[in-house]
């Protein structure tokens, strides 16, 4: 049945049914809509941020360089007692007394604080990971985020592509209808003119011009419903487009079927969508945290070099120039088990992402399935829709010939003209079916093709 349907559409194209087309409005307001639509924006900077958390992940590895300083003075608190005095004084009186001297002064015992006084030390330090297996597993996981932003962006685009193309075609429906509208009161208003002419040469009835006046109210109301719904269509639409909700909107648009027979021919779910490559790299990036857990027994190993200069009283010279270098290392030994239980955590979420995978992939197949059917049956729909109006036509032009010559009644044109009107408004309305069928299912192959 399906085969059989492509070749039909397929036929009527070659037939001339629908030819292909340029470049229309349409395709210039889903451009814009991409580029100014408010949410893009936003998830767009969601991504600019994810971006620049992987560089800043990249940027653990590198050394860090930063200036450090302190200067500290004081008194009192903790002391140590030195006698030098006591120790090198009676040496020294006995060298006095040998070379009959003063040489040798008699010194104090000491009596030194803890505090240092007037005491700076400024430096630079330069600290850089040797090994640390946290900063390589966090970049990984960095850059599944920043993937994982990107297909959000683009999923969110191919559904504002949707929108959009719906958006439109409600609004020419719309307009359609206005203008459907619109030929059916002048044919309401001719049929009043009509029983008119009749009543005044003595053939009418006066229930003729009061039921016709009543057609004409009735089809008005319907008109200003419609061009209520025509506002309405282009409020929403300059909404998704971030405008101005009463500028107005290009309608040079020549409806065009020829991609129907592709959306049908393609397979029932893209690889390639970005929902299940959304899905499969949050399984990746929790399989990276998962490694990333159980290497919580890896050591980290640092390294650090200071230049500087120390000194007291504000003094600087030569002497006071110094470096230093080190080495640190940390391994965890015993952390109350919760590293098995971080552990055991991550096995979940890897096993409940591969389930999601499963899961994801059949809704797509089952909205895709059901997206193509939808579009089988409004293509059938229009084709029948072009019959009855053909039918509709033909049999307004003959009831309102027939009435003219007295031989339908006015009941039977009043209902001729009914018919027509609600087949014309039938063959618009399953035209733009197709058309927001088509853009649906497009949306489901993810075959519109983003920037």
């Amino acid at each position: 049945m399906k085969t059989a349907f492509i070749l039909l559409v397929s036929g009527l194209l070659m037939g001339g049914f629908v030819q292909a087309q340029s470049p229309n409005a349409l395709d210039s307001y889903v451009r814009q809509g991409l580029e100014r639509n408010i949410v893009v924006q936003q998830k767009s900077i969601s991504l600019e941020r994810a971006m620049l958390s992987l560089k800043m992940a990249n940027g653990m590895f590198a050394p860090s360089v930063s200036l450090l300083g302190n200067f500290t003075s004081g008194e009192g608190g903790r002391s140590i007692s030195f006698p030098i005095g006591d120790i090198m004084n009676p040496v020294y009186t006995t060298l006095n007394q040998l070379t009959a001297s003063d040489q040798f002064p008699q010194l104090e015992n000491v009596n030194t604080n803890f505090f240092p006084r007037n005491f700076y030390d400024v430096r630079a330090r330069t600290s850089m990971p040797l090994l640390n297996t946290d900063l390589i597993y966090n970049k990984k996981i960095r850059g599944q985020q920043v993937l994982l932003q990107e297909y959000e962006v683009q999923v969110y685009q191919r559904e504002l592509v949707r929108n959009i193309k719906v958006a439109y075609f409600n609004y020419l429906s719309a307009r359609e209808g206005v203008v459907i509208y619109q030929s059916a009161l002048t044919r309401a208003q001719e049929g009043k003119r009509v029983n008119e002419s009749l009543l005044a040469n003595g053939k009418g009835l006066p229930a003729y011009v009061l039921r016709s006046q009543a057609e004409i109210e009735n089809i008005k109301a319907q008109l200003v419903d419609a061009e209520r719904q025509v506002e309405n269509g282009r409020l929403y639409f300059n909404f998704l487009l971030n405008r101005e909700g009463t500028e107005e909107i290009n309608t040079d648009f020549v409806p065009e079927l020829s991609t129907v027979t592709t959306l049908l021919a393609e397979d029932a779910v893209p690889t390639q969508r970005e929902e299940l490559l959304q899905i499969k790299t949050a399984q990746e990036l929790n399989q990276q945290v998962l490694k990333m857990n159980k290497l919580f027994w890896a050591p980290r190993v640092s390294g650090f070099v200071d230049l500087g200069a120390q000194a007291e009283n504000l003094e600087y010279s030569s002497k006071a120039n110094y470096y230093l270098y080190g080495f640190q290392l940390e391994m965890p030994l015993f952390a109350g088990f919760t590293n098995r239980h971080k552990i055991s955590q991550s096995r979940l979420d890897v096993r409940n992402a591969e389930l999601n995978v499963d899961q994801v992939n059949r809704q797509l197949r089952l909205s895709t399935e059901v997206s193509r059917n939808a579009l089988v049956s409004a293509f059938q729909n229009y084709q029948s829709a072009l019959k009855q109006l053909e039918a509709a036509q033909s049999y307004q032009r003959l009831i309102e010939k027939g009435y003219k010559e007295g031989v339908n009644t006015f009941i039977e044109a009043v209902d001729a003209r009914n018919q027509l009107t609600s087949a014309e408004l039938l063959v618009r309305v399953n035209l733009y079916r197709v058309l927001v069928a088509e853009a649906s299912l497009e949306r489901e192959t993810a075959s519109y093709p983003l920037n």
